[in-house]
């Protein structure tokens, strides 16, 4: 069954195509079936795919920005046949009609936040929105917190962590600044395809996000096609 992935957060550069980017490597070099949907106009996930060699893990590319003239939304934004994870990149700004349409039928919504002030503001704007506007309940597990480009130690880091604690959500890991992130979207791959001994660390951090979202229920995508179908 295929599970989807939402990358959202209102606030630009806090690095949402670094982590769909990443979570398509992953699981391309697993051998699941992979596609990334590009919401962004700027489509830098779409970009990145074409930097990718053909000796690459294969990921399917969706262009779901600008409306395709006489092609419906929900032609343009299915995903490839047979596709077993979808990564879904969200832009920095989603009107409500996009908010619901890229968060539908969604097992894993993840809010990357970076340790600044600006940035802690704008992760609780965006999670209201997916809670009041995109009725996302918190009972239903499916957002989750990464604390992205961290530096430990810090005083701004402290206030983060507090932060996210006091959300309700899962905090479920925090990546650390690193330039393996810019070695790896310079050459259209993730970390996952860098070498082992230089990115230990990396992999260890994100361990914890790709359980959490592996461990997420299926039946909410079953329970919305259903719901279509009888609509």
């Amino acid at each position: 069954m295929m599970r989807r992935i939402v990358v959202i957060n209102p606030k630009g550069g806090c690095g949402k195509t670094t982590i769909a980017t990443n979570l398509a490597s992953y699981y391309a070099v697993a051998g699941h079936r992979t596609s990334i949907m590009d919401y962004d106009v700027q489509g830098s996930s779409w970009q990145w795919l074409q930097l990718r060699g053909p000796d690459r893990p294969h990921i399917d590319g969706v262009r779901a920005a600008e409306a395709v003239p006489g092609a419906t939304r929900v032609w343009q934004t299915r995903p490839p046949e047979g596709t077993e994870r979808l990564i879904v990149d969200t832009p920095a700004a989603l009107d409500y009609h996009r908010l619901v349409e890229a968060t539908r039928g969604a097992q894993a919504i993840i809010i990357p936040v970076l340790p600044s002030n600006i940035d802690i503001h704008a992760a609780s704007r965006c999670v209201a929105d997916l809670l009041i506007k995109a009725r996302i309940s918190r009972r239903g597990d499916r957002l989750a917190v990464v604390a992205n480009r961290v530096r430990r130690h810090t005083r701004v880091y402290a206030k983060l962590e507090r932060f996210l604690n006091s959300l309700e959500i899962p905090f479920v890991t925090t990546l650390r600044d690193t330039q393996n992130y810019v070695r790896a979207v310079e050459q259209g791959i993730g970390i996952f395809e860098l070498a082992t001994s230089e990115t230990q660390k990396d992999r260890e951090q994100w361990q914890a996000l790709t359980d959490w979202i592996e461990s997420r229920p299926v039946h909410q995508l079953i329970h919305t096609r259903n719901l279509k179908t009888k609509l």
